[in-house]
């Protein structure tokens, strides 16, 4: 049980330099929720929130949403990214997606994007 949601705690949001900064938009969240109930196992969340200057230091983007609570890196256990891309475009086309070999990343902007940078 999540101090936030059903499954998921600010804590696993929290920017992983230690600074402190959890923002979390709420319709991210909601759309994470739906995906662990779809999928019904656990959805890891490698990145999510980032201050300004650890977003730089991992090469973020410029704007990048993850320093606004909007955007999460993640994967689902047991399951590929692609099947998760694919659910998520499936059922969320208002959601950004990027696509990677190891995990897929999910933002909540206002006009959504997608991109591949899976290895072919």
């Amino acid at each position: 049980m999540g101090d936030i949601s059903m499954h998921f705690s600010r804590q696993e949001f929290a920017c992983r330099c230690g600074c402190g900064f959890a923002a979390v938009d709420k319709e991210l969240n909601d759309v994470l929720e739906d995906i662990r109930n779809y999928f019904n196992t656990p959805v890891i969340i490698n990145s999510a929130c980032r201050c300004a200057t650890y977003n730089q230091k991992v090469g973020g983007a410029q704007k990048s949403l993850h320093t606004r609570g909007m955007a999460a890196d993640i994967k689902v256990m047991n399951i590929s990214a692609t099947i998760v891309a694919d659910y998520i475009a499936s059922k969320h086309g208002k959601c950004s997606i990027g696509r990677y070999d190891t995990f897929t990343h999910i933002d909540v902007r206002d006009i959504p994007t997608h991109w591949d940078r899976r290895s072919r």
